[in-house]
């Protein structure tokens, strides 16, 4: 899906995702991406069942005051003490699919709030 923008210059914002993938200003990333305003990196997760706290350590450094966790095509819910970790850093955190999550991601984003995208791009399956 492509999403059209209305962001202020210099914003790291979503264009577009779809199965495989998400465009950060029509930039197209084919791994997992964590996404502040300011910067794009790349997130060395190995998937959704694999999600450890050391996975999350690094976005309690970024001190956000949201963090949107992007799951992939639908909304999975990690281990609880996952989620604990992230809300204890004073964060608040939203598990959403990944197409929620980048148009909830560009509209805080766009509003000025400190915000990070998490967000696992699944990989197509082919059958």
């Amino acid at each position: 899906m492509k999403l059209h923008l209305n962001s202020g210059a210099g914003q790291q914002i979503f264009s577009g995702y779809g199965p495989g993938y998400v465009s950060i200003n029509h930039v197209r990333h084919e791994t997992c991406v964590v996404v502040t305003p300011q910067n794009v990196t790349e997130w060395a997760v190995s998937g959704f069942e694999a999600l450890g706290a050391a996975d999350f350590g690094f976005i309690a450094e970024l001190k956000p005051e949201i963090v949107i966790l992007g799951t992939g095509a639908t909304q999975r819910f990690p281990p609880p003490e996952l989620v604990r970790s992230l809300a204890a850093t004073g964060s608040g955190v939203e598990i959403m699919d990944t197409g929620a999550a980048c148009r909830t991601y560009n509209i805080l984003a766009s509003e000025g709030r400190k915000v990070v995208a998490a967000i696992l791009v699944e990989r197509e399956t082919r059958r």
